[in-house]
């Protein structure tokens, strides 16, 4: 089964929906025309930049320009987290965190899947390590800035409640839990969706375009399944550590709430 290619034309074309979209969106006064022209203009950069990379690193498979590749990929989601909360923290917890608990999670279970899953040779084959990272970076950023957001913005709104649990003589633990529980469970809505409508209401991505690219639908299967399991692990592990990290550093060594600590968003 060949694949068929796209022309330029072809692109041209879907592009005109989105400016169709814009339009649109002008006429009901959305402002999100600019908003969309941009996204669509960094997607087109972005992806033909990073198709140009990897046809490189593909011809050069060697471990150092896979890690640096994953590192950059890493540092954009970092900042993709924390720009998109309305109150995060401020300094270098408001890029590390997020930052962190995706590195944890979203690298060890990339890496678990490579060595024994897939089993490629080397483990770090270019060909599967970038693109199951690049899902699950993708997914884990969007669950971990959910829960984040969620986590300060409901510590913000119910202060005075986590202050009560605090004069009673509860530990900071007790005070923000149900906050935190709460933040863990909404950055997994996203992902636990997807997992129940998969197959149903929608063909994932991954399974989507090998089946294009002529892979067998059963084989584009197998891997579509693989890819949903290791992003809901990778995700949950994730808001875990995010939320449950985020949650500490709200209270000072005394168990203070130190709602000083969060910046709003400009």
């Amino acid at each position: 089964m060949s694949v068929i290619t796209l022309s330029v034309t072809d692109l041209m074309l879907a592009a005109g929906l989105v400016v169709l979209l814009a339009l649109l969106s002008i006429w009901m006064q959305l402002n999100l025309a600019s908003k969309l022209v941009v996204a669509a203009m960094r997607t087109t950069v972005q992806l033909m930049l990073i198709g140009l990379v990897l046809k490189v690193l593909f011809a050069n498979a060697q471990l150092i320009w896979v890690m640096a590749l994953a590192l950059f990929m890493l540092a954009v989601a970092g900042r993709e987290v924390m720009v998109r909360q309305e109150r995060r923290f401020g300094g270098v917890w408001g890029y590390g965190l997020g930052t962190l608990s995706m590195f944890v999670s979203a690298f060890a279970t990339t890496v678990f899947a490579l060595v024994f899953i897939v089993g490629t040779e080397p483990w770090y084959e270019p060909q599967y390590a970038i693109p199951l990272l690049g899902m699950m970076l993708g997914n884990t950023m969007n669950g971990v800035s959910l829960a984040l957001d969620r986590l300060t913005t409901s510590a913000w709104q119910q202060r005075g409640v986590i202050e009560a649990h605090l004069t009673l003589g509860h530990e900071w633990r007790t005070a923000i839990s149900a906050i935190t529980r709460d933040s863990v469970r909404v950055g997994m809505i996203p992902i636990i969706n997807a997992m129940a409508a998969a197959g149903i209401v929608s063909l994932p991505g991954m399974m989507t375009g090998q089946i294009l690219s002529g892979t067998p639908p059963l084989e584009a299967v197998k891997y579509q399944i693989l890819i949903m399991f290791m992003i809901s692990a990778g995700t949950g592990f994730a808001t875990m550590a995010a939320s449950w990290i985020g949650a500490r550093r709200l209270f000072d060594e005394r168990c203070r709430l130190r709602l000083d600590r969060l910046t709003v968003r400009d």
